[in-house]
Parts: C-alpha cells; sequence; structure tokens
C-alpha cells in the first residue's frame, strides 16, 4: 500500500537559484538547513527597492525562509489589510542580506527593515502544513513588528502564484494608522534604501558620520604584485593585488561580521613571513570617506578612532595597508558595553594534538545541544577552533557572558584535566590547552570569520557545521582564499543564520 504521508517536494532553493547568476549578485546561495528544534524561529523583512518598492516578509521554517512580497508593507493597524504574494523561498543565508541587486531577476537595493523570532500562535499545527494548507497565525517579536498575525491565502492562478492576505490581530500590539514608511532605516546597518544607491543615481553624496563624501569606484593599490604569503606546497606564493581582490570580493559575506563594529587589525606590510604588529586606530591619511568611530571613553594613550568596515571598498583599502587579520569586537559601536557574541576560544598547546582539540570541540557540542543554546563552531585557519554564540544585544555584559562561558568551559575541562591548563602564561600550561574565556572583554577580540591568517598559502578562518567536527578530511587551516568560494557555494555560511539571533544564556 502506497504511503500516505505527504513528503516535501525536493529542492526547495531550486527556484530561488534558477532566477539568480551568483557570479554576478552578491546575494548568498545558501542550501537547505536543519536547525534543532528551539521553540522560536527567526524573521525578517527586508525593504527592497526593486521595479516597484515592496517589502519581503520571510518566516524561518523547515530549513529555508519562506518568503512573501508585500507591496505595501506590514503594518501594526488592524484595519488594514495587506496583499502578500508567496514567493520562492530563500535560503536562511539571506536573513541579513543588504545590498544591492544588480540588472536581471530583483536588481534594487535591499536594506534588512526588521528582524527577530516568530512562534506559531497558541500551539497552532505545524509552519509548514499551515503554509500549505493556506492560513498560518503567528507571533511576532521584532525590532519594528510585534503581535499576532495571519496570513491567508486567497487566490492561486494559472500559473500557479499565490495571492494571500496579511493582517494584524486587535492584540496589544496593535497601533491603528501605523505606516512602515515613517520608519525607513534598517535595524542592522541604520542605513536607508537611499544610502546603498549608486552615487551616480543620488541627488546628493552620502556623507559618513564625520562628515566625509563615499569612496570613489576605482580605488588605487600600491605594490599589487608583491608577494604577502609564501606559498603551499605545490602552490604559487599569493600577491598583495590577488589579497586585496579577495576582501573586496568575500565582502558581503565578511561584512556582515563586522558592521556596526570597531575593527581591531594586525598589519604585516612585509608579508607573513615577516613579524607584524597590532594596529587600532584609524590612520590620520586614509581616506575621509572610511567610517570611523571615536571611543569618547578612551583613556589617555588609549585608541580613540577605530575604523568601522562596512563596504567593499574600506576591505580593499585595508587589504592594501596590509591588514593581513580583522578582529572585530563583539559589541557594536551602538552600545559598546553589550556584547552580542559569547566567545570560546579553544587555544592548543605545544602538545595538544588535533584529535585532542576535536575532542574538546565535542564535548562543547554535547554541552550546548543538552542546554538548548544555538552556536557555531569555527576554525581559526591557524592551529586552534572557536565557538561562537549569539546573546541578545542589550541583555548582557562582559563579566556576564565572562562568567557564563568559564563555568561552562570549567565544567568541561574538569572532564579531561589531563588536556587542559587554567594558567595564564603559555610557558607555564606544560602543553595543554586552554579554554579561553577571557576573550569576553570589551576591545578583546578573536580574528573575524571568512578573515586571513599570516601564513603560507593566505588560510582563512572558516564557520561549520556541527557535524563537520566528525569529518576527517577537516584541518584548521583546510581553506585558503583560493578555495574558499567554492566551500560557500557548496556549503554556504552556517554561522549567517546566527547573526542578529536573539537569545538568552540558561542558569548554568
Amino acid at each position: 500500500m502506497a504511503s500516505t504521508t505527504k513528503r516535501r517536494p525536493p529542492g526547495k532553493l531550486g527556484a530561488y537559484r534558477a532566477k539568480r547568476d551568483f557570479a554576478r549578485t552578491p546575494e548568498p546561495a545558501g542550501r537547505v538547513r536543519r536547525r534543532p528544534p528551539a521553540g522560536t524561529q527567526r524573521f525578517v523583512v527586508q525593504r527592497h527597492r526593486a521595479r516597484r518598492l515592496h517589502y519581503d516578509l520571510r518566516l524561518e521554517i523547515g530549513g529555508v525562509l519562506a518568503s512573501w512580497a508585500v507591496p505595501k508593507g506590514p503594518t501594526l493597524d488592524p484595519k488594514a489589510r495587506r496583499l502578500a504574494v508567496h514567493v520562492e523561498d530563500h535560503p536562511l543565508d539571506y536573513f541579513d542580506f543588504e545590498g544591492v541587486i544588480p540588472e536581471g531577476y530583483g536588481a534594487g537595493d535591499v536594506i534588512v527593515w526588521d528582524w527577530g523570532t516568530w512562534e506559531p500562535a497558541d500551539g497552532r499545527k505545524d509552519p509548514e502544513r499551515a503554509v500549505a494548507d493556506g492560513e498560518l497565525h503567528f507571533d511576532l517579536h521584532g525590532e519594528k513588528l510585534g503581535g499576532r498575525f495571519v496570513l491567508v491565502r486567497t487566490k492561486t492562478n494559472a500559473d500557479g502564484k499565490e495571492s494571500w492576505l496579511l493582517l494584524h490581530k486587535h492584540d496589544e500590539a496593535a497601533e491603528p494608522g501605523w505606516d512602515p514608511e515613517d520608519h525607513p532605516a534598517s535595524v542592522k546597518s541604520g542605513r536607508t534604501n537611499d544610502d546603498l544607491r549608486p552615487k551616480k543615481e543620488r541627488t546628493a553624496a552620502k556623507k559618513a558620520d564625520d562628515g566625509a563624501a563615499r569612496p570613489p569606484r576605482p580605488l588605487r593599490f600600491t605594490n599589487v604584485d608583491k608577494i604577502l604569503f609564501p606559498a603551499r606546497p605545490g602552490e604559487a606564493p599569493v600577491t598583495k593585488g590577488e589579497f586585496v581582490r579577495y576582501y573586496a570580493e568575500i565582502a558581503p559575506t565578511i561584512l556582515r561580521y563586522l558592521a556596526d563594529r570597531p575593527v581591531n587589525m594586525h598589519r604585516y606590510p612585509d608579508g607573513a613571513d615577516r613579524p607584524g604588529f597590532w594596529h587600532k586606530a584609524a590612520p590620520e591619511h586614509a581616506p575621509q570617506w572610511m567610517t570611523r568611530w571615536r571611543n569618547g571613553e578612551a583613556d589617555p594613550g588609549e585608541t580613540e578612532c577605530y575604523f568601522v568596515l562596512d563596504s567593499p571598498e574600506a576591505l580593499a583599502w585595508v587589504a592594501n595597508f596590509g591588514a593581513l587579520e580583522l578582529h572585530p569586537w563583539t559589541s557594536t559601536v551602538r552600545d559598546p558595553h553589550a556584547p552580542t557574541w559569547a566567545l570560546i576560544d579553544l587555544d592548543p598547546g605545544e602538545k595538544t594534538t588535533w584529535d585532542e582539540l576535536l575532542l574538546l570541540a565535542r564535548l562543547h557540542r554535547t554541552a550546548l545541544e543538552h542546554l538548548g543554546v544555538e552556536a557555531r563552531p569555527k576554525v581559526t585557519g591557524r592551529r586552534g577552533l572557536q565557538i561562537w554564540v549569539p546573546v541578545t544585544e542589550g541583555r548582557y555584559t562582559f563579566d556576564d557572558t565572562r562568567a557564563w562561558v568559564e563555568k561552562l568551559s570549567r565544567t568541561i575541562g574538569s572532564l579531561v584535566p589531563e588536556l587542559v591548563s587554567w594558567a595564564w602564561q603559555k610557558r607555564d600550561r606544560d602543553g595543554r590547552a586552554r579554554l579561553d574565556y577571557t576573550q569576553n572583554a570589551i576591545n578583546k577580540t578573536l580574528v573575524a570569520p571568512y578573515s586571513t591568517r599570516p601564513a603560507p598559502g593566505a588560510p582563512v578562518s572558516v564557520p561549520l557545521e556541527w557535524d563537520e567536527l566528525d569529518d576527517p578530511g577537516l584541518r584548521p587551516d583546510r581553506w585558503t582564499i583560493r578555495t574558499v568560494f567554492d566551500r560557500l557555494a557548496d556549503a554556504g555560511d552556517p554561522l549567517a543564520p546566527l547573526v542578529g539571533m536573539a537569545q538568552e544564556l540558561p542558569e548554568l
């Protein structure tokens, strides 16, 4: 007898990918991901000025972003009825996408107008089933939108295009007359769609916070044939020109980890095989169009003015400046004392083997899964591993995140004391690994995802899915600037779904 179980159609992202040329558009290719049930999922609303202005409502359902185009935008007004056209599913990597889509499908500028979490209302049926049946009741918990919404399918035309109705219920969050156009700024970057428009289309040049103009389109680079990274066996060395081009091309991916954050640079102007040095201050000779942030709390002698890297041009400039490593703060310029990530740094000792480091990472995986905490591991590009845990911005202090990570790591370290030392200095650790919780402090940083590291071949720090810790071919320096784009095309960015995630840390 044939099964009566309804199977989901294969290739959820097939329609999305078929409409896009990822060699031309900065949009992520992505993949369908299964995340462990957490009770709530994320949502995003993007304001998209294509041929016509509209808002894209996207709900995380079944490993993708189920999407509706809402021409007049969602509203808190319970009397308003909004048309919502069901469009193709988008990858989870699209959650924080901002940028300009070139000519072709969906050409125009996109900002993250709102984001947060959502949940089915009153424990209603499975969301995938509800969407298939044409009626979804859900609660939003965003920065602009809140309360109960309903999506109802009204008709399906001959081509299969579905028209839905979006409305807000009469509840405590309802607000008569509420207009999304009164709230135009991005919740991610603070920018408007106008800020993303090409310079030639603007009525006036956009000014940065210090009043400077945006970058000129070509930039001038020096000594592009200079070797910055020695060769790996069987490969050619990496030149400065190739390195600058890498940061320009990886910009749509890496900028999600740099947005609104001061950046500490580790510079190697003479190449990765020569000594480097930390450079935190934005140099006076830097172009005025580069965004800066001034730390009004800096003590005498401390850095006051930092770069905030917010464009491909800015990344290319610091690459030309010899910044081989980029280390963003774990807090933003909005509130430097409020971390958005809790960091677990698995720092190997001289005697620590790769298998031992993987064991420590898997123990953290088990603990975090038991606690119901969302996190992702990341190879550093050198010898180590890190685990990045998103936390609700403004909910915790650095003292809070440091204490939580310390308690977790000390519990894990007690299971394998022969592998772990808590000594501060490496010389006192007898070659053992340190589970470093001290990076959870203001202006303490770890290398950014997709930043290069100063080693032969230009290795890159790359986020992982948890199950990749079991891959026998995994190595901390497995990917380089020449191979990481194939990795992104095949696997997407596993850490991207956690950017901006609101998450409470459970008691330990």
